[in-house]
């Protein structure tokens, strides 16, 4: 009954099958293999367009490498204050940056608003004495398993443009966006106006699988010397790719992030009828947020249930004294059985 993380889980079969088949013979190393190349061109045809990729081996290297590419040393990253690149990343976007500076909004359901982006920028009056606002990031899906539409996007994207900055968009549960929305993975980035993205695999099926694929051309440039001084130039890139090619093979990637997101409703609602028991919000991706009796949470957890408190910032429930704020996240790889166990223990 591990409901901790998507990262507790192990690699899709598939993919590890791709990885035992590109070590046969030789490859060209420093992502000159044929492998990456395949990859990139099929990122190519899932956002129905030329795009720059560059695969790295984690999150943390995928986001700050994107920001480094949109935000000079001078400027300023708007973000969520509960974003992944603000309280997870242990300064690896100011580092790669080279001195950025994060500005976290503390917006309702883990996203920010137009609105919200606009204010803070009413503060930036100082000229040079401040950080120049060059980047918005927003994380799809949200911190809190919210997501953002296309509409939703396109509106901080037209907000960013204007003030002639650049929207990134961290994608590590990106697939749980796309299959929640049904929409295309077009239509939800660079078509909405996203400039770079981090697009992640390792949370739903991968080993180490992540990349950043950039929208804008001009933030491509001489991005490769930004990875190999990052330390992301892989030299056996070949097993980088083989895990994007076999991620995206028959839309492996959805089909993971439907079955998560599924275990999560299905959690989520059952979850809610369980007596002193309330959701945080509306269950969008594959996490669950809900408000717990601390007794009852306190009993699931001696009883093997494995999940987190967390801290309800910008979420419409707040605990009361006597009461946790929990998160579960669901992986594709969750066995069902675990959540029946899960959800007996709960309904007893």
């Amino acid at each position: 009954m591990n409901f901790a993380s998507d990262n507790v889980y192990g690699v899709d079969p598939r993919i590890l099958a791709a990885m035992v088949a590109a070590n046969e013979g030789t490859a060209r190393s420093y992502s000159y293999d044929n492998l990456t190349a395949a990859a990139r061109a099929r990122l190519a045809q899932v956002f129905e367009r030329e795009v720059a990729v560059h695969l790295v081996t984690t999150g943390t290297a995928a986001n700050g490498l994107a920001l480094s590419a949109a935000t000079p040393p001078y400027g300023a990253v708007i973000c969520h204050a509960e974003a992944h690149i603000a309280v997870d990343e242990c300064n690896a976007p100011e580092m790669f940056i080279g001195g950025g500076k994060l500005i976290g909004i503390h917006g309702r359901g883990g996203k920010i608003t137009p609105a919200e982006v606009a204010n803070v920028l009413k503060g930036f009056i100082r000229g040079e004495h401040d950080p120049k606002p060059a980047t918005i990031s927003i994380t799809n899906a949200s911190e809190a398993g919210t997501v953002y539409t296309p509409a939703e996007v396109r509106a901080l994207a037209d907000l960013a443009h204007g003030r002639g900055m650049k929207l990134h968009m961290d994608g590590a549960r990106f697939a749980n966006a796309v299959a929640s929305l049904g929409c295309s993975p077009a239509a939800l980035t660079w078509q909405a106006g996203v400039d770079i993205m981090s697009f992640g695999g390792t949370k739903n099926g991968g080993m180490m699988l992540e990349a950043v694929v950039i929208f804008d051309a001009a933030l491509a440039r001489d991005f490769n010397y930004r990875q190999m001084r990052g330390g992301q130039l892989v030299s056996k890139s070949r097993f980088l790719a083989a895990q994007m090619l076999a991620y995206l093979e028959h839309d492996l990637w959805l089909e993971n992030a439907r079955a998560a997101n599924a275990l999560a409703r299905t959690l989520a609602a059952r979850l809610a009828q369980v007596p002193g028991v309330r959701l945080g919000h509306r269950v969008e991706a594959n996490e669950v947020f809900a408000v717990l009796p601390r007794a009852a949470h306190e009993a699931w957890q001696a009883a093997g249930a494995v999940y987190y408190d967390w801290l309800p910032d910008g979420l419409a429930e707040k605990p009361g004294p006597d009461e946790v704020f929990a998160r579960f996240v669901l992986s594709h790889a969750t066995p069902p059985a675990a959540v029946e166990r899960f959800l007996t223990l709960a309904q007893k």
